[in-house]
């Protein structure tokens, strides 16, 4: 039975959990959907509901007034705000993705869906955006069960096929140009890489290597692996006041093979036939 419902969990087939909140972060009955709703206590996405006011919010390709708005500068409306809200969420750690919905219905139109490398940096993000506003607006963030959009997004209107138009129920993602995108995420990694090489640089410093200090180079290089199980080199900024990858002071160094000139240890077999020949010795004397 349980492996049915685990089978089955954020399904069609799931009669208690809502799929379509489970896919997407919102489902278009909200508090009165008949089915639950699990929101996340900790991820590593965050949803910003609404956020996006596009300038053809009524009528697409029309503004308020009711004239025709080039769709060149919907696009440069669009780059700016995804650039100015890149730039601020990025200051709480490294972006994996950053998807702006296109939809039309209440429940999806303008939501921003952010995902960092780590769930803390998402927690730390969403701390700070608590009673904070944009262009006037409140800010309504919180975290997103979404972790794999591959499943949340529409692939008949990546494949320009959707018949439902901005009210499907699926993310229409709406895409930024070729060159910002480099510009973002080429400049961002980048910085990102060389901050954790400098890291690394200033808290394992290069060590002159003796004949029997192989193992403990080796170790460092491995990651030492603490506490959660984790290594200590797998999240940036994570290293204990000992310097991260080095080992503890007063920690014995063991090395695999045995030093040069150290006796060989002898076998089980070797150690009786030593012990039997002393033994006949003593009896002769």
């Amino acid at each position: 039975m349980a492996e049915h419902l685990a089978s089955i969990f954020g399904t069609e087939k799931d009669r208690v959990n809502c799929p379509f909140y489970f896919k997407i972060g919102a489902c278009r009955h909200g508090d009165r959907c008949s089915r639950l709703h699990n929101r996340p206590t900790i991820s590593p996405t965050l949803l910003l509901s609404n956020m996006y006011q596009r300038p053809d919010m009524i009528t697409p390709g029309v503004d308020p007034q009711g004239q025709s708005i080039d769709p060149r500068k919907i696009q440069e409306h669009f780059e700016d705000f995804y650039e100015d809200i890149f730039e601020e969420l990025n200051k709480f750690g490294e972006l994996e993705s950053l998807n702006i919905c296109d939809n039309l219905a209440d429940h999806m139109v303008g939501n921003v869906y952010v995902q960092f490398k780590e769930e803390d940096q998402a927690a730390a993000a969403l701390k700070a955006l608590q009673g904070r506003f944009y262009s006037g607006r409140p800010i309504i963030a919180d975290f997103s069960p979404v972790t794999d959009f591959r499943e949340a997004t529409c692939r008949q209107f990546e494949e320009n096929s959707c018949n439902r138009g901005g009210y499907c129920n699926f993310m229409h993602v709406k895409q930024i140009g070729r060159e910002l995108r480099r510009k973002l995420y080429g400049r961002y990694r980048r910085s990102y890489v060389s901050r954790s090489r400098s890291r690394s640089r200033s808290l394992s410093p290069p060590r002159h290597r003796r004949s029997g200090d192989r193992h403990s180079v080796e170790y460092r290089d491995r990651g030492d692996y603490r506490g959660s199980g984790r290594r200590s080199g797998d999240r940036p900024g994570r290293y204990d006041s000992d310097g991260g990858g080095r080992r503890r002071h007063g920690s014995p160094r063991r090395n695999r093979s045995p030093v040069r000139g150290s006796p060989v240890r002898e076998g089980s077999e070797e150690r009786r036939a030593r012990i039997e020949q002393w033994n006949r010795e003593r009896d002769e004397k």
